[in-house]
């Protein structure tokens, strides 16, 4: 069977086509396209394209050769006969960007209340809000740190990681609290071919545990101790734990709210390597588990703990202090725009 040559691809289009295929914002047809352009170019046969994509050899054929003929330009739709459009996108930008009428009682619009709103179907909202890549559904967090001393305190703390001491233990310490013993109300259904495990949304609270942690930036070791309080008692606790883990050795430590040493800045706490821990910690043991008792739960964490130091390997960081200053100077910069 003869098989087409691969399809070459004209300079810096592969990383725009995989970002066109893999986003889930724009048309869908048009990450199709994107696709069939790049599985193209890697050399496939066109019936293993058209079998991976859902579509036909004749369509595989028609997207390789508009491609060739125009670049990524000539993957999106031909404009179309008929009356010209007579929807104003400009007015509903400008009426997406603004807040919903009191009237309402909502806080964002929806395409359908929109639509009424301007008289205009909901079809060419939504067209309009792709266009635009406007999301007036979605809503994400954000924190500016407003320490007067963040620019020293990050270079103190980064440089730890990226040039370490030489004959000394740089440690990464934080708590992680309020840690909830949850019982469900019925035992959960594992697995099966076809359906995913299976749990029911309510369930009884046993207590809660406040976990310490110290993570080893050189290995990735954790030695974790739980508390029923998150008192500063507790915390001088967990530190002679912590010394007694590393005896006779300068120990350089890295924290958030405690103590004054190597102090991460107000609003930072993503500077301490040991919330990554405490991330991975909770998506992989907490989360979907079921714990009769604050005692269940706390053994959960050392069982999972212990595992952890069996097979841990060290985070790398890779962002020196000025990349991170820079990065963060651009965002109050654009904030101060608003």
């Amino acid at each position: 069977m003869r098989v087409a040559a691969p399809l070459v691809l004209r300079s810096g289009d592969r990383e725009k086509l995989a970002k066109m295929a893999s986003s889930r914002a724009g048309e869908a047809g048009l990450a199709r396209r994107a696709r069939i352009v790049l599985l193209a170019a890697d050399g496939l046969p066109h019936t293993e394209i058209a079998e991976r994509c859902g579509t036909s050899v004749p369509t595989v054929r028609e997207w390789r050769s508009r491609y060739r003929a125009g670049g990524i330009r000539a993957l999106e739709d031909l404009p179309r006969s008929g009356r010209p459009r007579t929807v104003d996108e400009a007015a509903v930008v400008v009426a997406t960007l603004a807040p919903p009428p009191r009237r309402l009682g909502v806080s964002h619009w929806s395409s359908r209340l929109l639509a009424g709103e301007l008289g205009i179907s909901t079809a060419s909202i939504i067209e309009v809000w792709h266009k635009w890549d406007l999301q007036p559904w979605r809503r994400e967090s954000f924190k500016f740190s407003t320490d007067p001393k963040l620019a020293a305190k990050l270079t103190d703390v980064v440089g730890l990681y990226l040039n370490p001491p030489e004959n000394a233990v740089v440690v990464c310490v934080d708590e992680k609290s309020q840690i909830q013993a949850l019982d469900r109300t019925q035992p959960i259904l594992p697995i099966r071919p076809g359906l995913p495990e299976r749990a029911t949304h309510d369930y009884i609270r046993h207590g809660v545990t406040t976990l310490f942690a110290a993570l080893e930036v050189a290995t990735g070791q954790v030695v974790d101790a739980c508390y029923p309080r998150h008192r500063h008692q507790e915390f001088l606790r967990f530190l002679k734990k912590v010394a007694a883990a590393w005896p006779g050795t300068d120990l350089h430590v890295v924290c958030d709210n405690y103590v004054t040493l190597h102090f991460t800045p107000t609003g930072c706490s993503w500077l301490n390597m040991v919330e990554i821990f405490f991330g991975i910690l909770t998506r992989q043991a907490i989360r979907r588990g079921t714990y009769r008792s604050v005692k269940d739960l706390t053994a959960k964490i050392g069982e999972f703990t212990g595992g952890w130091n069996e097979r841990c390997q060290p985070f790398v960081w890779t962002k020196s202090a000025e990349e991170l200053l820079a990065k963060i100077r651009k965002k109050e910069t654009s904030r101060a725009g608003h």
